[in-house]
């Protein structure tokens, strides 16, 4: 697969070569809220990431934190910690917070959405080793302490650092990223953040500095060593994680193993909704609940996100989404004719499936692997045929869009038997009701020249 590596700014080869599996580590939730839309857009396009390489045999091994402490509502080590205040707004505790929004990102990511489910690390599950990993940086001349605030990274003990962002550290404003006095250098970050004297914290935990939680990027650090190793294959992520959080990632996790951290760095770009970024001041921040509510498929989301290429910047409307649950009901009808008329060759099937996989193998290039599916279903449909199951089941592994399902049962087929003689006579009145009765049932009816065929409604 060409994959366009953010760590070298061009497109590369990514094939573990003779190895049976690669690792993949991706950015996962803060879970102090419910999930909105613009939350589940990189994790739509690293699950078909997941799935490509899957469906060429290759085992995938990824990992996902969950950040339920120490992600700061400022990137610059300030200001408070997003569970607390989630717990505050909510009038619970932090821990009660996360286990909420755990349980609804697992329903809607793994359920709803349909997306693989990666090996899911919590923070906290993970407090020792972040502790030891500090350890470890501070035998090693990496850190410094600030009275009051905590263990902090002294970035200008390296020569590179600030090589994903391509930062140009003498050109940063002083102050533009120091918010914390006593900080030696702008780019310097928390490892470990001491707790307030005068509050006691939900998440709070002892360690040789003093009573405290973990920074943010030391998570991700953390359960990737533990449960990927020392250098993993893949790190995914969101464009804004590239200045601050992946960099600093990089810092320490490389300035602990002294070895290359990931040799891939994937970044989705962002969704807007109606043009404007999604702010609850504008009230167009939606979740996959408003959607439900609404009457829309999920996968109609998942549609109109992978119909854009996972660098290129997304816009959400309804009315965008009104075409994707259109284009994903022509996929349904069209699926549902694998029931009723014959299969394409097994030559056809060949080619369209290599074409699709040629698509996603080229970048992730999902926009033209979406475009390949409407150009085949549609030159079905002109042929009167149908696609087959190993079709409609490939684009399911693929893609996670479960097109193959069950026949109709026996009853309804008789129904639509009915329905036809009764058109074949001409009796309208008969077939206008057995169509109605269909309708009831679920069932939409297509006539043609070349005959009756049906669909799910």
């Amino acid at each position: 697969m060409q994959i366009y590596n953010t760590l070298t700014r061009k497109q590369e080869e990514f094939t573990p070569g003779n190895q049976e599996h690669i690792k993949i580590y991706s950015c996962g939730l803060t879970v102090y809220s419910h999930p909105h839309i613009g939350n589940w857009v990189g994790y739509i396009y690293w699950d078909v990431l997941q799935r490509y390489y899957e469906e060429v045999g290759i085992e995938v091994e990824r990992v996902q934190n969950i950040t339920d402490v120490g992600h700061l509502v400022s990137d610059d080590d300030s200001g408070e910690d997003k569970m607390e205040k989630g717990a505050k707004a909510e009038g619970k505790t932090a821990w009660e917070v996360a286990d909420k929004y755990i349980e609804i990102a697992n329903r809607e990511g793994y359920e709803v959405l349909r997306l693989r489910k990666p090996k899911l690390i919590r923070a906290t599950d993970l407090i020792k080793e972040q502790i030891e990993f500090v350890e470890e940086l501070e035998k090693k001349g990496f850190t410094y302490r600030i009275d009051g605030e905590g263990i902090y990274f002294d970035t200008s003990k390296l020569s590179d650092y600030g090589k994903l962002a391509r930062l140009d550290i003498k050109g940063l404003e002083e102050g533009a990223r120091v918010k914390v006095d006593g900080k030696k250098n702008p780019t310097d970050f928390a490892l470990w953040k001491f707790s307030p004297k005068d509050q006691k914290r939900d998440m709070e935990w002892e360690s040789p500095w003093g009573t405290g939680f973990p920074g943010w990027h030391l998570e991700c650090s953390v359960i990737a060593r533990t449960a990927l190793g020392d250098q993993i294959h893949a790190h995914t992520g969101g464009i804004d994680h590239i200045p601050v959080h992946h960099t600093n990632e990089i810092a320490q996790t490389e300035s602990v193993t002294g070895k290359q951290f990931s040799k891939f760095w994937l970044h989705n770009n962002h969704i807007k909704v109606d043009g404007t970024k999604m702010s609850k001041s504008l009230g167009n921040v939606y979740t996959l609940v408003d959607i439900e509510e609404r009457g829309y498929d999920p996968q109609a989301f998942k549609v109109l996100v992978l119909s854009k290429h996972y660098q290129t910047e997304g816009n959400f409307t309804w009315e965008i989404l009104d075409a994707s649950q259109n284009r994903l009901k022509n996929w349904y009808a069209v699926a549902d004719l694998a029931w009723q008329l014959p299969n394409v060759e097994q030559k056809n099937q060949s080619t369209f499936i290599n074409d699709v996989m040629e698509a996603v193998g080229d970048d992730l290039d999902t926009p033209k692997a979406l475009n390949i599916i409407d150009e085949k279903f549609n030159a079905l449909v002109n042929a009167n045929l149908s696609p087959s199951l190993r079709e409609l089941e490939f684009i399911d592994n693929l893609l996670g869009i479960k097109l193959a399902g069950e026949d109709i049962s026996e009853r309804l087929k008789s129904k639509l038997l009915e329905r036809k003689n009764a058109r074949d006579s001409k009796d309208w009145e008969a077939s206008d009701r057995i169509r109605d009765e269909l309708k009831e049932e679920g069932i939409g009816l297509n006539d043609s020249t070349t005959g009756q065929t049906w669909y799910r409604i």
